[in-house]
């Protein structure tokens, strides 16, 4: 189960997916499919069936991105958050082997394609909220536990811990 909430950006993300799989995308698979079946036989014609396979997924993802943006609030940056880990938050932590780890805690439907984004819902993310810098965490994982010591929380769109 994963929680409801979202940040500006990765709810612009959404919309913009949106409008684009809607007003671009759909359209030009549609027009593939429209040229592909009037070829004739569509039991035999790879570009008809290929292409309605990906109208279908196309539709799957518009049915699923208008319900997740229905469903999901908005949690945007407030000055109160500062000093402390709160959703939306850059983190820099490290632990006393000296490794070091940099991310940004957003929602679940922020972190594909990032390796840069935890989930709020994810075993770190839950270990760091309400920390502030040099607080120790204790991260409960599947192999044990892991010490790590928070560095530097920033806020703010497109701020790297870099």
């Amino acid at each position: 189960m994963s929680t409801n909430i979202i940040t500006t950006e990765g709810h612009e993300a959404l919309k913009k997916e949106l409008d684009h799989l809607w007003r671009v995308y759909r359209p030009e698979i549609t027009q593939k499919v429209a040229w592909a079946a009037s070829l004739g036989d569509r039991s035999e014609n790879a570009d008809y069936q290929y292409n309605k396979k990906l109208l279908r997924e196309i539709d799957r993802r518009v049915r699923y991105l208008r319900k997740r943006l229905e469903d999901v609030k908005v949690v945007a940056y407030s000055p109160e958050q500062e000093g402390k880990v709160f959703f939306g938050a850059w983190v820099e932590i490290e632990n006393d082997e000296g490794e070091t780890m940099k991310f940004r805690i957003v929602g679940y439907d922020e972190i594909y394609g990032r390796n840069d984004y935890i989930s709020i819902d994810s075993p770190m993310a839950r270990a760091l909220l309400k920390k502030e810098e040099g607080d120790e965490v204790v991260v409960h994982t599947p192999t044990g536990e892991a010490t790590w010591y928070v560095s530097s929380i920033r806020y703010g769109q497109g701020v790297s811990t870099d």
